[in-house]
């Protein structure tokens, strides 16, 4: 394609940071940048195309929390039900007033499974818990289930995967569904996302980026000893850069949830940092300049990827960064930002 000067900065930053990824802005629907860059197999020098699939790690919290949404919709829960009153499964060292919007802000306060204001590497948690035995979230309550409270319900924001995992269970409960096939028929199929998934490593379809860790060494290995085997409610899905655009689309025209309800997941209930307008609404972080809001966005690291993705309201435009290293995305994105 044609590089016009928007395109020159945002690839000097890619080969600044050796980016290996898709990169795609839109704005209403009108193309503005696509690009693809580094291998998505490094082994067999197969390389990231415009089709190519992503995992996004935490990214994909806003699917859990639509899905969520959709289900209040229909009237089948609340955002104030009570966990201990809708999910039949017992948490004795729980708080018995957590509800479903404390989980959905990471207010509930809950103990984490992978608590990252105490812990820094996500693969350590692999060490003694195998990772191919993770392929649901029953099967990570052993890791949090039995544990105290963190701190007080409603106290504080504390970025917690453990809640969003539930979240996930309370979808299989009250659906009868799988969480992956909830999400695959409910939110996938509506905004035709038609590449995106819940996909299994060790069984993962054509056109997927392997995720790939570097060495300071210069050496490198990929991920599929330092992830969860199958991802789930609180990350781990696999997308291409036109699907997450498509859920932007879909999202914003109420397409997936009604005006009303669509408003609540965007609502900016709690502030997340004292020292920046940056706020959480339900699975999605939504930042504020002058009392309005600038953009939503959603963001994701596990070792092995690195994934951000935007809407901006007052132009909107779209931004969509994945790549398959567990740095890079942060760069480009701020980068097409600051154009």
């Amino acid at each position: 394609m044609k590089m016009n000067m928007l395109n020159e900065k945002v690839i000097a930053v890619m080969n600044e940071v050796n980016f290996s990824g898709n990169v795609l802005v839109k704005r209403n629907n009108v193309l503005l940048q696509q690009h693809s860059d580094g291998f998505a197999n490094r082994t067999h020098s197969i390389l990231n195309n415009e089709q190519t699939r992503f995992g996004i790690a935490s990214g994909c919290k806003i699917f859990t929390a639509v899905a969520i949404c959709q289900l209040a919709e229909k009237g089948q829960l609340s955002f104030d039900s009570k966990l201990s009153d809708i999910l039949d499964i017992p948490f004795p060292r729980f708080d018995e007033e957590i509800t479903i919007h404390h989980l959905l802000t990471h207010t509930a306060g809950i103990p984490d499974y992978f608590d990252e204001e105490v812990m820094e590497d996500f693969a350590d948690l692999w060490v003694s818990q195998p990772m191919y035995l993770m392929r649901n979230g029953l099967d990570f309550l052993p890791l949090f289930q039995l544990e105290p409270m963190k701190f007080k319900v409603g106290e504080r924001f504390h970025y917690n995967n453990a809640g969003y995992i539930l979240l996930g269970l309370v979808v299989e409960q009250v659906s009868g569904k799988d969480f992956d096939v909830y999400v695959t028929e409910n939110i996938f199929k509506r905004a035709e996302m038609e590449q995106s998934g819940y996909f299994e490593l060790d069984a993962l379809p054509r056109n997927t980026a392997l995720g790939y860790i570097d060495e300071e060494d210069g050496s490198w290995k990929s991920n599929i000893y330092s992830v969860p085997v199958k991802g789930g409610a609180d990350g781990g899905a696999f997308i291409t850069v036109e699907d997450m655009h498509r859920f932007w689309q879909a999202l914003m025209k109420f397409e997936l949830l009604g005006e009303a309800i669509t408003q609540q997941l965007l609502t900016p209930y709690i502030n997340t940092d004292d020292d920046y307008d940056r706020f959480y609404g339900y699975g999605v972080w939504i930042d504020k300049k002058e009392d309005c809001i600038s953009k939503y966005h959603v963001m994701g690291y596990d070792p092995g990827v690195s994934f951000h993705s935007a809407y901006y309201p007052e132009s909107g435009l779209v931004s969509v960064v994945c790549s398959n290293k567990s740095e890079g995305a942060f760069d480009v994105f701020k980068e097409i930002e600051n154009i």
